[in-house]
């Protein structure tokens, strides 16, 4: 028992030790915290009193600081204000020396105006002087003369009418006179200036080529046998070929270049392959006829260049490259149209006219010869045409008709052509009449072939000795070809004239082919 009150009674010592424990520590915490409270206290009001000083003294700083600026501001504006109004007393003192000077002036003007008045006045005064004068020197005129103003003034004018008339007729026939003098040695002056600088070649043509032959053996594989190949060479080209004693040689002769030149060219062709019969002589003379018009085309457009010409229809330029195989009174037309061309447009040069225009009209000149033998009609009127027809201005459609005059020359262009034509054909050696003569004749000689009904085609060969007429075989039948060559042969001697005799030769021939598949 008194174990456990021990124990009690120390569990209460105990805890009555630890509620005065508890109760001191929290008086000694209170009594902490208001110490600190109090010395915080203190520490903020140390604070802001500094604060407050600090403020006081950047208030008085900021204070001074914006008198200073104040002071300066207002010095800067004292100074400003002393120099505006400086620059106000210098503008016041020129408008007041302007103003002086122009007061100056308004008076001076002023007395000129007096001095100009009177002198108006002045004047005034002596032209009524002079009026009053001239009217009674006018009333002594009509009483001298006894004219009125009118009948004077007409007088007056019929008399100088007269004189001006008489003036003008005398100036007009001296303008003409020296004209007259000085146009022919012009004239000369721009034709022999053109001709000089335009030198050109100029030869006649002939109507035979020759072909050279590796060796004579070759003359009789160009016949053939029983003269196959030869017969079959000359329908196709329509040429004559002449096999003499002429060594190593085969002269072919037809008036006509282009044949000529397709002949010559599908006999080279042969000679160098070396086969010749009927078939492989059609293959050559159409490979040669499709190279003959490759050059054609290729002249044309080389004449065009040459002449510096554009805008030329392709269909004109095909016929300007077939001139190059025609020939007129021997002289190649194509080399004559680009001499015309050249000496056209360098008198246009001397003229100051369009030397395009006159180039163009030139070169174009004589374009209808490349249809009149195919054509009928005149070259000029055929030119004309086919100019027309290919959309060629007017003036050069003028200067070909008018080339030859047969129409008037209306505008320079067409007279120069003219003029340049004449040039050209007058070159000595230029032309030769009796060539010229010939290939009419043998033209002639085969627009009476192919006239008839039935005529395929024909040919003018042996020099005009022998019209080659080819006849279609499903129109004129064996009996019927005996009527043609008759009736040719009478033709022939009603409408031409010529030296001997004309072999008249139908050829009928009849063909089947068919292919191996």
């Amino acid at each position: 028992m008194d174990y456990i009150g021990i124990v009690i009674a120390a569990v209460v010592s105990g805890l009555v030790c630890g509620i005065i424990c508890f109760v001191l520590g929290s008086i000694h915490r209170k009594n902490k915290a208001e110490a600190a409270i109090g010395s915080a206290e203190e520490e903020a009001k140390r604070i802001l009193n500094e604060a407050m000083k600090n403020a006081e003294a950047r208030k008085k700083e900021t204070i001074l600081e914006a008198k200073d600026e104040i002071h300066q501001l207002r010095t800067e504006a004292d100074k400003e204000i002393k120099e505006r109004r400086s620059e106000v007393q210098r503008q016041e003192r020129r408008l007041t020396q302007k103003e002086e000077s122009l007061d100056k002036k308004l008076d001076n003007y002023e007395k000129k105006e007096e001095k100009l008045n009177q002198r108006m006045k002045e004047i005034e005064e002596k032209e009524k002087e002079i009026e009053d004068l001239k009217i009674a020197q006018r009333d002594m005129l009509k009483k001298i003369s006894g004219f009125t103003v009118e009948q004077a003034k007409e007088e007056l004018l019929k008399e100088v009418e007269g004189e001006l008339i008489h003036d003008k007729a005398v100036m007009v026939k001296s303008y003409e006179q020296q004209i007259k003098d000085e146009q022919d040695t012009m004239a000369r002056e721009i034709i022999a200036t053109a001709i000089q600088r335009c030198a050109a070649d100029h030869s006649s043509e002939t109507t035979v080529s020759a072909v050279a032959l590796p060796n004579d053996e070759m003359k009789g594989r160009i016949i053939g046998r029983e003269g196959r190949n030869i017969t079959a060479l000359e329908s196709l080209t329509g040429v004559d070929l002449i096999i003499d004693d002429t060594p190593e040689s085969i002269t072919i002769s037809s008036f006509d270049p282009i044949r000529r030149e397709v002949a010559r060219i599908a006999l080279e062709k042969l000679i160098a392959d070396g086969r010749i019969h009927p078939t492989r002589i059609e293959e050559m003379v159409e490979k040669a006829r499709r190279e003959v018009d490759a050059t054609i085309k290729s002249e044309g457009e080389r004449a065009v260049l040459e002449t510096g010409i554009r805008g030329i229809h392709p269909e004109l330029v095909k016929l300007l490259g077939k001139l190059h195989y025609r020939t007129s009174y021997g002289q190649n037309v194509l080399n004559h149209s680009l001499e015309v061309a050249h000496v056209a447009g360098l008198m246009a040069a001397e003229l100051g006219a369009d030397i395009n225009q006159a180039k163009r009209a030139g070169l174009l000149h004589d374009i209808g010869k490349a249809l009149d033998h195919e054509m009928e009609g005149s070259h000029i009127q055929l030119g004309v045409d086919v100019a027309k027809k290919y959309k060629e201005n007017d003036a050069i459609v003028h200067a070909i008709h008018a080339h030859h005059g047969d129409v008037e020359a209306k505008t320079v262009v067409a007279c120069l052509v003219q003029a340049a034509d004449a040039i050209s054909a007058a070159r000595p050696g230029a032309r030769r009449e009796n060539i010229e003569n010939y290939i009419k004749r043998l033209e002639k000689l085969e627009e009476i072939a192919n006239s008839f009904n039935g005529v395929d085609r024909s040919f003018a060969i042996q020099a005009g000795r022998e019209i080659r007429i080819i006849v279609k075989p499903e129109t004129v039948d064996d009996d019927q070809m005996v009527l043609v060559a008759r009736d040719v042969a009478k033709r022939i001697e009603e409408d031409l004239d010529y030296p001997g005799q004309i072999k008249v030769h139908v050829i009928r021939e009849s063909r089947a082919i068919d292919y191996a598949k």
